[in-house]
């Protein structure tokens, strides 16, 4: 993602990328290749076959039908007429106008509209896809759609996509990792949990003041590694004695395939030790809150109301972590210390910026949707 408020050189640089404008200094990268030092012949055949643009205004051809226009590039590659009608229907099923292709755009709503774009974009196979404020025309509702179809699209098909926005909600959600941009600059580079626990400067902080930290924090970012009791081996003074050495008032009790059958408390080991109960199986709670790694804190509140640690198991049901109330307070805090300059130019040097536009490099990766 690459998101920064209007003038800040978003569209400059995306622009960049597909060499739509000439770079003036520095290199574009991709598999290897620099950009800015190739032909038009290649940079023709580049633009035929390794990327594509969706634009922020549809550019439709009103007088084609809906599949003439998904299969515009590749009449322009020379593709045979039976070959390109058959891609422009595989690809409107990609996304869900399988039955639209004889309609004129006109016909046809805002988002489908813009869904044909997309299509259009894909069915030349593109390396890369750039997305140049492709939902920003769109209402709310249709937007927060095509927001979703381009999640489960990446799910299927995992190209690059470098997405332009001014909208950080949108950023936030779509993004593997987000560029901030200011004055023609990346001030910030980094995930969105980078982004909104250690921000740049204040320029950055102002955009990530007012986000709701729940929604874009995932159990992954603050889960303690698992430190399980196992059960018919360790005893229940054993896991007193864990429990104050590693400072936890709660640990899981697994089986031999580490999967969590039960949670012991400080103070029902503690009871447990005083009426001379050795067994963890006399003790432990078998009902207990589970989640997994992917899911956001959000989804995790009335879990963690429960009073023992939330387990966190992976798709086979092994015990992966564990979250403590405190630690999703802890998380959901917002860092109450003003960023100074030393603060900012520490941050600014991890994330490797500011960088000039004109030297950035794109390596055609084909797992990474780059908002």
């Amino acid at each position: 993602m690459v998101m920064g408020l209007s003038g800040s050189g978003k569209s400059t640089l995306i622009r960049c990328v597909n060499r739509l404008i000439t770079p003036t200094s520095g290199q574009i990268r991709i598999d290897g290749q620099d950009l800015v030092g190739i032909d038009q012949r290649q940079l023709r055949e580049l633009r035929r076959t390794k990327m594509s643009m969706v634009f922020q205004h549809f550019a439709l051809f009103p007088h084609q039908t809906v599949a003439e226009n998904v299969a515009y590039g590749l009449k322009v590659r020379g593709v045979p007429a039976d070959q390109r009608r058959a891609k422009a229907r595989e690809t409107l099923e990609l996304v869900g106008l399988g039955d639209w292709g004889n309609y004129r755009p006109a016909n046809l709503s805002g988002g489908m509209q813009q869904r044909v774009g997309l299509a259009r974009a894909l069915a030349t196979e593109p390396d890369i896809l750039l997305m140049d404020e492709a939902f920003s025309a769109l209402d709310p509702l249709i937007r927060r759609e095509m927001q979703d179809e381009l999640m489960e699209f990446q799910r299927q098909v995992h190209k690059t996509i470098i997405f332009i926005t001014h909208d950080l909600d949108e950023a936030l959600r779509l993004g593997d990792n987000i560029a901030i941009m200011k004055d023609g600059r990346i001030i910030q580079v980094g995930t969105p949990e980078q982004i909104i626990s250690d921000p740049a400067d204040d320029y950055v902080a102002s955009f990530t003041q007012n986000v709701d930290r729940s929604k874009v924090f995932v159990v992954a970012n603050i889960m303690k590694t698992p430190e399980p009791l196992l059960l018919g081996q360790d005893s229940v003074s054993a896991a007193l004695f864990r429990m104050r050495d590693l400072g936890r008032d709660g640990l899981y009790v697994v089986d031999q395939n580490q999967v969590p059958v039960g949670v012991v408390t400080e103070l029902d080991v503690a009871r447990a030790v005083h009426d001379g109960v050795r067994e963890l199986v006399g003790v432990m709670r078998r009902d207990f809150p589970t989640t997994v790694a992917t899911e956001s804190l959000a989804s995790i509140y009335d879990c963690c109301a429960s009073g023992v640690p939330v387990a966190v198991v992976d798709t086979s049901g092994r015990l992966t972590g564990s979250v403590h109330v405190l630690d999703l307070l802890a998380a959901l805090a917002v860092p109450s210390e003003a960023h100074n300059p030393e603060h900012s130019q520490g941050t600014q040097q991890r994330n490797r910026g500011p960088v000039d536009p004109a030297s950035t490099e794109s390596a055609a990766h084909p797992s990474r949707l780059v908002s």
